[in-house]
């Protein structure tokens, strides 16, 4: 980045820091709010910018106060400064990269201007600007295995996007999975959207039915908004919705899962609970007895498997035995001979 336009940025965000008179900001505020804003400056160049700036944009100097203070002139002209700041321009880029697919059509469309200011501000700032450096310094990290997200048509997504935000129905063709024939769905009722993981549903209800459902929004080949206006449960609450373990895939009503642990692998258990009301005790032999009121989810299975020999389940005695048959069928398994 060249001198000049780091200078046109250090005083682009300076105009806009000071108040209209009767109020008035120092020298010495201006540099605090400059240095927030990662323009480093001493006191003479933000000095010597009033100065220059003051032959182009109606500001003034307050020289009866101590210390001195800097003004837009009361009837000086109004002024508007399009762009964001470098702290400005982090923010948006974060939200870009971890709510881009959540946000919908409209909003998305009108923060497109402020993403691509963003962007231009942070490429006209070194990596060694701390808002910019940043970016280098958090991810976010899933729990599970990373998977690529699936490909998401964008203009079904803005049809199914638009329709939730205004309560209206929808006409949807949807790919199930190994059939080569999309499913036709003449009136789906749109509740909401949930991301787990890299997919992202659509809760809606179909036709006359009560009860809710989920869609993959990638499997869905095409959509159109209808005008009439879509229904919802009495009640429904979503985040109740996703508590009871819909995403999980329900397999039964809620159990009482009494598990031993290894101190390895059940320590986070302590900073991480199961659930708000567990309870975890420290046994003789140094593992952790976990007792737990969970909804009966096939990712709880799979969330236990995960600790392998780092745990035993003792209660249900349904899900012990599940565990127990899925363990001696990879026992099986890897006791064969490796495939050629």
């Amino acid at each position: 980045m060249s001198t000049n336009q780091k200078s046109l940025l250090r005083q682009w965000h300076m105009l806009r820091q000071v108040p209209r008179a009767p109020a008035m900001i120092t020298v010495a505020q201006l540099c605090e709010r400059l240095a927030d804003a990662d323009y480093k400056v001493t006191p003479r160049t933000v000095q010597r910018d009033l100065k220059e700036l003051m032959e182009v944009f109606p500001l003034q100097p307050n020289e009866e106060s101590k210390p001195f203070g800097w003004s837009w002139m009361r009837d000086g002209a109004a002024f508007s400064l399009p762009g964001v700041t470098v702290p400005e321009a982090l923010a948006l880029t974060l939200l870009q990269q971890q709510l881009g697919h959540q946000l919908p059509p409209d909003t998305a469309a009108a923060l497109q201007s402020h993403f691509a200011a963003a962007a231009r501000t942070l490429g006209t700032v070194g990596d060694q600007v701390p808002s910019k450096a940043w970016l280098g310094k958090v991810r976010s990290i899933a729990a599970a295995q990373p998977l690529l997200p699936p490909v998401i048509d964008a203009g079904v997504r803005d049809v199914v996007y638009g329709a939730l935000m205004a309560d209206r129905q929808l006409t949807l063709a949807y790919r199930k999975r190994d059939v080569a024939q999309p499913a036709e769905y003449p009136v789906v009722h749109p509740l909401a959207v949930v991301q787990r993981g890299a997919v992202i549903y659509l809760v809606c209800m179909f036709a006359d039915y009560a009860d809710v459902r989920t869609l993959a929004l990638h499997r869905i080949a095409h959509a159109v908004a209808r005008m009439e206006p879509a229904r919802k449960p009495a009640g429904f609450d979503l985040d109740d919705y996703v508590a009871s373990g819909q995403f999980g895939v329900v397999a039964g009503a809620p159990m009482r899962l009494r598990a031993v642990f290894t101190r390895q692998a059940g320590e986070h258990l302590y900073e991480t609970p199961l659930c708000s009301a567990q309870q975890l005790e420290a046994l003789p032999g140094g593992g952790l007895q976990l007792r737990a009121t969970v909804p009966n989810t096939r990712a709880l299975v799979w969330w236990l498997l995960g600790f392998g020999d780092g745990v035993v389940v003792h209660e249900p005695a349904a899900l012990r035995a599940e565990i127990a048959g899925m363990a001696r069928n990879m026992a099986h398994a890897y006791g064969q001979s490796q495939p050629v």
